[in-house]
């Protein structure tokens, strides 16, 4: 009855953030962001039914796409994209094909649910088990995977979860440190997810949040911080030296969507369509003022800015 009642919970929770999260939003932004326009879905699914009739015989040869880096750093948007292209099945966290309360199933049954699939490639995004990037692109599948790596301006980044999630990184940081197994918040995040987290965390990100003042930390504070230990795995798995890995900045993929996406569309072997990038509305820098984030925290965030910007290769699009 406990485990029921916490699920109770957890759902009325997600509920009232996403309620509060439409208050400040608007809820257009949220019928957009949890693609939630039943019209829309109905169009997509009409034309992937019609693509897996026009194709027989795909399967096994699904190529698998994992989309993968910290949550509100444009995941989203990349997933509006290729929901458009009939080619493409898409796994969400969400999905039970593939997930258990935002996390994968066993590799096995990931593996088995990708060679089932009649599709030409089968995105799926684990982000909160990006740190398992290499596992996954070993998964074992006759075609390849690919993976995508997106990441967003730290201070755009904060603005977006802090809007979003409230306080929730800086209380997973701070569990973490402090060795517990759950937030002290009510709405915080699960047990499950503190000790996803902390699995995915090297010594030296570690070492890092250790160093901090936590009980002087603010919810931005947090967000950066995780910001910075999280997309630090990008580097200390090597995704930078391998080609079967996308670096994609959100930044410039709103500023040039058409050239952003095409970069990004020969490392995932798909043609270019321009229906890819139909959805995202071109923008340039925005002029607010840098977040005042504690020094140690700024700096950490400033230079690992600066190593993702200097990434070059096959399929980056993140200058």
């Amino acid at each position: 009855m406990s485990a029921m009642r916490e699920r109770w919970r957890r759902w009325v929770v997600r509920v009232r953030r996403h309620l509060g999260w439409a208050r400040r939003e608007g809820v257009g932004r949220l019928i957009e962001e949890d693609q939630l326009d039943p019209r829309q879905r109905r169009r997509m699914a009409a034309a992937r039914r019609a693509w897996v009739d026009a194709h027989p015989g795909v399967a096994p040869a699904a190529r698998p796409v994992f989309l993968l880096g910290v949550q509100r750093s444009g995941t989203n948007m990349l997933v509006r994209g290729f929901e458009t292209s009939p080619a493409f099945d898409v796994a969400n966290e969400n999905d039970a094909r593939a997930f258990v309360r935002f996390r994968l199933r066993p590799l096995e049954e990931v593996r088995a649910f990708i060679e089932q699939d009649p599709h030409g490639h089968v995105l799926l995004k684990p982000l909160a088990e990006s740190h398992r990037a290499i596992e996954l692109l070993a998964i074992g599948t006759p075609s390849p995977p690919v993976a995508i790596w997106a990441w967003r301006d730290v201070d755009d980044r904060v603005r977006s979860a802090v809007s979003k999630f409230g306080p929730n990184n800086l209380l997973t940081i701070q569990a973490i440190v402090r060795g517990e197994t759950r937030s002290i918040s009510v709405d915080g995040p699960s047990q499950e997810m503190i000790e996803l987290v902390r699995s995915g965390l090297s010594q030296d990100a570690m070492a890092f949040i250790g160093s901090l003042d936590l009980d002087g930390m603010d919810a931005e504070a947090g967000a950066a911080a995780f910001w910075y230990v999280r997309n630090l795995a990008y580097f200390e798995l090597g995704l930078d030296r391998r080609e079967d890995v996308a670096l994609v900045s959100y930044d410039r993929m709103v500023r040039d969507p058409e050239d952003t996406m095409r970069a990004l569309c020969r490392t995932v072997d798909v043609a270019f369509d321009p229906t890819l990038v139909a959805h995202i509305e071109r923008r340039g820098a925005t002029d607010r003022p840098a977040l005042r984030l504690p020094a140690a925290i700024r700096t950490a965030c400033d230079e690992l800015t600066a190593r993702l910007r200097s990434v070059r290769g096959p399929g980056v699009a993140t200058t």
